[in-house]
Order: C-alpha cells, then structure tokens, then sequence
C-alpha cells in the first residue's frame, strides 16, 4: 500500500500524496505482521462522527460529570488539573504545573481515530509561554514526569504540541507538532525539543487562537496520520503521514501538559475516540495484539542523522534493519574470504606437487 497524505474536510475527504514510513526493527514476525496491514484493504476516509462508530468509554464529552471534583467517570485527574463545566484544565497560567487526565479503560481497538478539541492559551507574549501539551496511547497511566507533566521512556505513542523553543539554534517555527513512538529504551530530550527522537512533525498556529481549535489522530493498519483543523475553515489539514507503525492493543489514552519558568493555561474541551471499521484477515485476527511492541520500521528515518551537543554529526542509533545489513555483509564477507583462501591454498598444494 503506498503511503498517502490526506486532507480532509470534517465529514468527507480526498487524498493526495504523502510521506512514506520510518525505521525500525528489522525481519521478523513483526515484519510479518506489518507486510499483512500494510497490504490489506485502506481504511476509510475520516469518520463523519456518527454515533455508532463513537466509543463513549474512551471519550471526554460535555456535559461533564463530576464537575468541581478530583475524578469523573471513566477519567482520572492528576497534578494541577481542575475540571470546570466548559472544560478540563491541565494546567493554569502559573509557573511549575504539571497536570494530566488519562482514561480508565485500555483501548483494544486494532483501528481508531481520536478527534481533539483543545485550547492553549495565555498573557505571554512571543516565546516567553509554555511548555505545550502531550497526547498519548500508553503501557503506563498516571505516572508524573518531565515529559509535558508525564513519565519519560514511555511504551507507546505520544503527540506534543509543543509551544517554546529550548533549542536556540532550532530552525523550527514554533508552536511545533511532533510524534514519538517508544518501546521503553528511548529518552525525550527537552534540551533539543525531541529533534533526536522524532518521527516526523509541522508547525501549528494553534496558540492564543480565537477560534476553536482541532487535532485529530487515525491509526490503521500501520499507518499513523495526524491532522490539524486550526483555521476555523471546518477542514483537516494534513500535518504527519507515516507508515511501518505497530502499536499494540489494551494501552490507555490520556493528555498532559507542564510548566516551567514560562506557562500557558492548557485546556483540553473533549477527546472523541472513533472505532474505523477495517476488515482483517483471519491470520491478523489470530495474532496477540496486546504483545506487539511499539515500533516503526521499514524506511530510514529523516531523524536518523542529527547534530550532537558538541556541534559534530552523528548518525542515529542502529534500527533493526542496519543490523540486519551489517550481519549480512560480514556473513558474506566471510564467505569471500573463504572462498579465497580455499583457492589460495588449491594452488599452494598444486606448486609444491610440483617440486615432488
């Protein structure tokens, strides 16, 4: 299936071309599994939001419940988040906040598309707020960190909306979206704004809006799209597109923000998670969805090759893959050499049969 970009209208949709997909692990039954996602039907276009593709227990939708106190149904609260009638507050216009709101139930779905209404907003002016918030689908729940309030080398899939600049030297034009898939080994840099560790990413107008502001984020067979409605044009617009995407099923979903010496008021005013109605083969129905480890394979990553803290350049870490390469050069290289020797030694013998 070729990789395709997709810009879509809230309710109907075209596609025109995209990104293809990223690194990751090399040959394996995980490999297997992506070759069967990756060429099985393509989902459909954007859900147009009907109310049978809504799954209410992974949802945030007004009216809300629970208002005034610590906890709702279904969603749990930590660190500075307070829940008003018109929205769930992460965290105030204050310094060092931290806040987050995770669902109680873990997601089993193989295909889903979560729709995002948030706002980020506050008295700061031109990079003097921050820090941004973080949507993620994760092993672990409720666990405080200094990754936008939440833990670091996570398991899972994570999107930052990220608002203030660290890096100095960044060519980035901020507020900046970016993904993150993790398996545990990996750490966010704060100092380089995740550049080392990031899939792909855009910049987002999507501070101080006075308008409503959208993101929205489809997995499907692989394919990990993420798409922004911040122009009050109703319209999605296509931010990241990629491939060679495994994620597994029963982890949770949940959003969290930070503060540091800078801040913003970040709000987040509903999650609506879609079930995508994608047919799989009897052989992708029999595998064990909740043991596939978050990964991204297949093409190499453009943030594979990334300037160090010394100014000097490095490559990124071996994937999969490279491995998979480097082993197959040295086996043959061993088989040339060899082969050589045996020759070598062939006509030794024959020399000295000569001098008998």
């Amino acid at each position: 299936m070729a990789a395709e970009g997709w810009i879509w209208r809230r309710g109907w949709g075209r596609r025109c071309p995209g990104r293809p997909g990223l690194p990751g692990p090399g040959p394996g039954p995980m490999t297997h599994l992506l070759l069967l996602l990756l060429l099985g039907p393509v989902a459909a276009d954007i859900t147009d939001g009907n109310s049978e593709h809504l799954k209410r227990e992974h949802s945030l939708i007004k009216p809300y419940q629970g208002v005034g106190s610590s906890s709702m149904p279904l969603w749990d609260f930590q660190g500075s988040t307070i829940l008003t009638s018109q929205y769930v507050r992460l965290t105030p216009d204050e310094r060092s906040k931290e806040g987050s709101i995770w669902n109680h139930q873990p997601c089993f779905l193989k295909d889903w598309e979560m729709h995002v209404h948030f706002k980020v907003h506050g008295a700061g002016k031109k990079n003097l707020h921050g820090d941004g918030i973080a949507l993620w689908y994760t092993r672990d729940r409720l666990v405080q960190g200094p990754v936008f309030g939440s833990k670091d080398n996570f398991h899972g899939l994570a999107i930052f909306l990220d608002t203030y600049p660290n890096d100095e030297a960044t060519e980035r034009v901020f507020p900046y979206i970016s993904v993150m898939v993790n398996n545990g080994s990996l750490s966010y840099d704060h100092s380089k704004d995740g550049r080392w560790t990031e899939l792909a990413g855009c910049t987002a107008d999507f501070r101080n809006s006075d308008h409503d502001t959208f993101l929205a984020v489809r997995y499907s067979r692989g394919r990990l799209t993420v798409m922004t409605d911040l122009e009050d044009k109703n319209q999605w617009k296509n931010c990241i597109d990629i491939t060679g995407v495994l994620l597994p099923t029963g982890y949770y979903f949940g959003a969290s923000a930070g503060t540091g010496d800078l801040s913003d008021n970040h709000d987040i005013i509903s999650m609506k998670l879609f079930q995508l109605m994608v047919e799989h083969s009897p052989e992708e129905e029999n595998i064990d969805w909740t043991k596939i480890e978050p990964s991204v394979h297949f093409f190499k990553s453009p943030k594979d090759n990334v300037d160090d803290p010394t100014g000097n350049f490095r490559s990124g870490p071996l994937t999969g893959w490279r491995v998979f390469l480097l082993l197959l050069c040295a086996l043959l290289g061993i088989i040339v050499c060899a082969v050589v020797g045996a020759v070598v030694f062939q006509k030794r013998q024959e020399r000295n049969k000569r001098f008998y």
